[in-house]
């Protein structure tokens, strides 16, 4: 048996979406764990485009069952979408296979509304939220008023908390100018998703204690990233889930002991969506080199992300957070051609030296980084499937990362497709 975590150790947008559909090859189970529908999760296969939001990333593996677990907060209107536009690409032709958790939570019209109301209120201050309500419905859970997916399948249970939630739901919208919402149609649209989503409602938890007991691989997916964590992120600037891999546990129930390999993602370059300090961004034409080389545009929303060096400062304090075994290294094409390439191995802060982020925002944002400069390459390495064919130059700038974090890096990914990846070890097969 082998268990596997799959996390991002930057801002998110890695690219965990492909290596864990590669990855899931070897799985019997795929797990997301944490996060919500403000996750993109994209996949290239066969030279098409999927883009995943809740349902697993393994999903386009025929045979693996995919699991969302109780830790994610779901919009059921956007999983019936996703799970009709998997079912016309020919996936999840078996409705067994996809297990939704009962203890999820319901991300509502309400939260999104509110979402959407509180960003445009803060004007220049937004924190650059996905207005698809995640950090809402976050709240009610936390404040025990949340709704969770087997609510939705007792018609009287659900009239009671929609009656209870509503008026301060109401009044909240109200002191933004908004216009309130009307319990009867919520609670209809409600139950009718609850009933389309009965079927593929279970107890994630418990099949994954099981599945373990009978020596199954598991494969757990992250969404976002370290430095976007609750607890240990750029705060307020964070998403509203814990993204490091011990979530994988306390999410699932299941004993941190029972966490195999950690897979921590990481670009060969930063990148940042919305707001909230960036150490490392760059501007103008390089910054813009970047984001259209690297395609930096939110699967989600589509904004364009910023763009920056590579921090190893930032990486070497996420993968501590996470407890990796080792790294994968995405996007490495898009450095071609650049040369000098920048890593940030220290900070500066009102002139004195730091070795590590600072666990105040203010002063992460006056950061100056200090760089070291690494050798660029020229050679297209788009084709390269073993690490000893990359150039000298290429493996000399991984190899500086290894140093820099003291943690190997396994797998290369250089190019968006499932097969433009270098697979140095297998976290399954290490096991």
């Amino acid at each position: 048996m082998a268990n596997v975590v799959v996390v991002g150790v930057q801002w998110g947008d890695e690219g965990k979406g492909k290596i864990v559909d590669i990855l899931a090859e070897n799985a019997d189970v795929v797990v997301r764990f944490q996060g919500g529908g403000n996750a993109g999760h994209t996949l290239v296969v066969d030279g098409r485009k999927v883009v995943l939001h809740l349902v697993p990333s393994g999903v386009l593996h025929a045979g693996k069952r995919c699991l969302i677990g109780p830790g994610v907060v779901v919009d059921p209107e956007a999983l019936l979408e996703e799970i009709a536009a998997l079912k016309a690409l020919g996936a999840l032709a078996d409705d067994s296979m996809l297990l939704l958790s009962r203890r999820a939570h319901v991300v509502t019209p309400y939260h999104k509304a509110i979402d959407a109301a509180r960003e445009a209120g803060r004007g220049d201050k937004r924190i650059g939220t996905t207005l698809r309500g995640i950090g809402p419905c976050l709240e009610d859970k936390a404040a025990r008023t949340g709704l969770r997916m087997v609510d939705l399948l007792d018609p009287q249970y659900l009239s009671e908390r929609l009656a209870a939630r509503l008026p301060e739901v109401n009044a909240v919208l109200a002191h933004y100018g908004k216009p309130p919402l009307q319990g009867a149609e919520l609670e209809r649209r409600l139950a009718e998703q609850g009933q389309k989503l009965a079927h593929y409602m279970g107890d994630t938890g418990e099949v994954v204690r099981q599945e373990m007991g009978r020596g199954r691989n598991v494969l757990f997916e992250g969404a976002q990233g370290a430095l976007l964590d609750v607890d240990h992120g750029t705060y307020p600037f964070v998403t509203a889930s814990s993204c490091v891999a011990g979530a994988a546990s306390s999410t699932m129930g299941i004993g941190p002991q029972r966490l195999g390999g950690i897979v921590g993602v990481a670009k060969a370059y930063c990148t940042r969506v919305g707001g909230g300090p960036f150490p490392t961004e760059v501007f103008g034409e390089l910054g813009e080199r970047l984001r259209q080389a690297g395609g930096e545009f939110g699967a989600t929303t589509g904004r364009p992300r910023r763009c920056g060096w590579l921090d190893l400062v930032a990486l070497k304090q996420a993968v501590a957070m996470d407890g990796c075994t080792g790294l994968c290294l995405t996007k490495l094409d898009v450095l071609t051609g650049i040369d000098p390439i920048q890593v940030a191995v220290g900070y500066k802060l009102d002139g004195v030296s730091l070795d590590a982020l600072p666990d105040d925002p203010r002063a992460v944002g006056r950061l100056e980084p200090v760089y070291e400069p690494c050798e660029g390459w020229k050679e297209n390495i788009r084709d390269v499937r073993e690490i000893e064919a990359l150039p000298a130059t290429t493996r000399k700038f991984i190899r500086r990362i290894e140093s820099f974090v003291s943690v190997p890096v396994d797998i290369v990914s250089v190019g968006s497709a499932r097969a433009e990846t270098i697979m140095v070890k297998n976290p399954f097969r290490a096991h």
